[in-house]
């Protein structure tokens, strides 16, 4: 068992085609590629919310806590779950 060569990178390849086919090639590269976007916003997010939550001075007893509330912004190009989400309401009638 060597280093893969030119051959067998090819050979790899043209079994992927045929097993996926190459229509879905493309989406399956493109909701990787969202993945990874929402993967790496999450993770600043957090780093962000951990360097925002240790304070360098502690919080005086009776001071109310001016946090702001945290938001995850969506990452570029992500514009299905940048819009708000309405509840559904329940219109059986009992």
């Amino acid at each position: 068992m060597g280093r893969l060569g030119p051959t067998e990178i090819i050979l790899i390849l043209v079994v992927i085609i045929l097993l996926f086919g190459a229509k879905k090639l493309p989406d399956m590269a493109r909701s990787l590629g969202k993945s990874a976007r929402i993967l790496k916003s999450e993770a600043k997010a957090m780093k962000s919310d951990d360097q925002q939550s240790a304070p360098a001075d502690p919080p005086q007893p009776g001071t109310p806590d001016q946090a702001a509330p945290r938001t995850i912004q969506a990452a570029p190009g992500d514009v299905t779950s940048s819009r708000p989400v309405t509840e559904p309401s329940d219109t059986t009638k009992r």
